[in-house]
């Protein structure tokens, strides 16, 4: 699509019917225009329900977690990585990049159409109280797309308005007039969003505050973002899952940590998503359909293995990413049960029979699984090669998986992401999950006043919010070991803390950006981006398409060093 920012995204249920543009004369037979639709109670509850929409293009989504997660120093590429250059950060990383371009599109779609709602609702015919409910909906999606925006690609085009139509001219602003807007809208959303929701989804008052809370600690308003989190943690009865396993059970995607979440569903028809601007096969590729697709993308290439084959309780394996050396380093195993909750560390035969293996010495031996027998086992340890051979069973190692350095030597086989998995996925096939996504949850908030009392600081408070996510994931008996002292809180100890609460959930990218650590920790701790790495890498690049099309180049030039 050659402009810059598209047109709004309009409620799906006019955008349902497939179109081909080879036979089908588009012809507006009903008379019905987006001014007369939005002055309607369901045209306009239907813009603002569509604002939502987009939030499903990026959670869950391979590419999205690509841009949030991968090229970290917690996670890289997998055999089955489709767009390598975002984990290498090499000269493949160009303003074409595919999955870069899409995202540009859909969050200035999603911009402009939080720019219409917010400008059509006061005049429209809600009733009067709902209005400002609705506002302040449309107003924290806006300052949610403006901060992915920002953060991805820093002060581009900078727009609060309505466009229709193709606009050829663009303007930079700086970032701080981004965050000026972003923190208006959050002003609004919180002094209008109700405490509750009978709409499980829609976003309240206490998201408003948990955003506003991250928001300032990305901009170093450390008082501020305490404050909020605070206020989130103790007034609205929110409570952390009494164990970090139990907050990734699929029976428990509704829980007391979720503060704001992501809605997917079971039903497949309603999973299928359309914005509008997906047409083509490549988007296709990129948005798999429908669905949280995280569950696929995680996951070694198991069923590959003796005793094994794909199944609904393992998962469907994508092999997209795997994790760093450091990230597996990070856990203490024997006191922090978020290891074993975190990663698939055996698997168990569903294809019992005979199978010839070649042992490391290069012989080849047979082995007999019965059904439930261990087949695969995976370890961040070196395991010694006669104790590979004398098992029966696949042992995957840190020798077989990762040089000495931390380089991966092979990409299909290493320790499994399985807080994601979907046991509830009616066939081995298919790809669209129901888990919610956790775009706001209560740890967080716990992290963000440790962190932000640290910085002002106050280490001795900040310890005490740290270690209450700490207890909260100690194995029975050890919560007292998952304590730390004042002195040991620093920024890097709580980079550490959130890679192990948080790792795949798409916050890594912007946690190292904001603290300048992006470019210091990977190349410290992921040797497939360390070589390439460089500062200009904490932007991405514009996408080129949009460039062309401006009449003013020489006001909106592409980000340095990209081409």
């Amino acid at each position: 699509m050659k402009k810059l920012i598209y047109k709004i995204l309009l409620p799906v249920s006019l955008l349902a019917a497939p179109s081909c543009d080879s036979f089908l004369k588009e012809e507006n037979l009903s008379g019905l225009t987006a001014d007369g639709y939005y002055n309607t109670v369901e045209g306009m509850e239907s813009l603002v329900n569509s604002l939502y929409t987009p939030m499903r293009f990026w959670y869950g989504k391979e590419n999205g977690i690509a841009l949030s997660e991968l090229g970290t120093d917690i996670f890289t590429r997998g055999s089955g990585m489709e767009n390598p250059p975002i984990a290498l950060y090499n000269s493949d990383l160009t303003s074409a990049n595919s999955a870069i371009n899409f995202y540009w599109t859909r969050f200035y779609a999603a911009l402009n159409a939080s720019n219409a709602a917010i400008a059509r609702i006061p005049t429209s015919p809600l009733a009067d109280n709902l209005k400002p409910i609705r506002e302040g909906e449309a107003r924290f999606l806006r300052a949610f797309y403006l901060w992915h925006i920002v953060e991805t690609w820093g002060g581009v085009h900078l727009s609060t308005t309505e466009t229709i139509g193709v606009q050829t001219t663009a303007y930079r602003s700086p970032v701080e007039a981004f965050y000026t807007q972003i923190f208006q809208d959050l002003d609004f959303a919180m002094a209008n969003l109700p405490v509750t929701t009978s709409q499980y989804g829609r976003v309240t008052k206490p998201a408003a505050e948990a955003f506003a809370a991250r928001m300032h600690l990305f901009r170093g308003n450390y008082a501020e973002a305490s404050r909020l989190a605070k206020k989130v943690i103790n007034d609205y009865g929110f409570k952390l899952m009494p164990t970090y396993g139990a907050l990734w059970d699929i029976a428990n995607i509704k829980n007391t940590e979720a503060i704001f979440v992501v809605n997917f569903t079971a039903d497949l028809i309603l999973n299928r998503e359309f914005d509008g601007l997906t047409s083509s096969s490549d988007d296709d590729i990129l948005i798999r359909d429908g669905g949280n697709n995280s569950h696929l993308m995680f996951l070694m290439t198991y069923d590959q293995l003796p005793g094994m084959q794909r199944d609904i309780k393992y998962g469907r394996p994508f092999s997209r990413f795997m994790p760093t050396a450091y990230l597996l380093d990070l856990f203490d195993e024997t006191k922090d049960a978020r290891f074993n909750a975190t990663f698939e560390t055996v698997w168990y035969s569903n294809r019992p029979g005979t199978y010839k293996v070649t042992m490391t010495n290069g012989q080849e031996k047979e082995v007999t699984f019965k059904a439930g027998d261990t087949a695969i086992y995976a370890t961040k340890y070196v395991v010694p090669n006669a104790l590979k051979d004398a098992k029966p069973y696949t042992i995957i190692d840190r020798s077989r998986t990762y040089d000495a350095n931390g380089a991966p030597r092979v990409r299909d086989r290493y320790m499994s992401l399985k807080k994601f998995l979907d046991p509830a996925r009616q066939t081995i096939s298919q790809q669209q999950g129901r888990r919610d996504h956790f775009v706001l949850r209560l740890a967080e908030m716990y992290m963000i006043v440790a962190e932000a009392e640290l910085m002002q600081g106050n280490p001795s408070e900040g310890v005490t919010f740290l270690n209450e996510v700490r207890r909260r994931a100690a194995l029975p008996g050890k919560a007292a070991e998952m304590e730390i002292t004042a002195d040991q809180l620093t920024l890097d100890f709580i980079l550490d803390e959130r890679a192990r609460e948080f790792a795949g959930e798409q916050l890594r990218w912007f946690d190292l950006k904001r603290t300048n650590k992006l470019i210091e920790r990977v190349q410290a701790h992921n040797p497939d981006a360390a070589p390439n790495i460089r500062p200009f890498h904490m932007l991405r690049p514009i996408p080129q398409a949009q460039l062309d099309v401006l009449t003013n180049p020489q006001d909106f030039p592409q980000n340095d060093q990209y081409n």
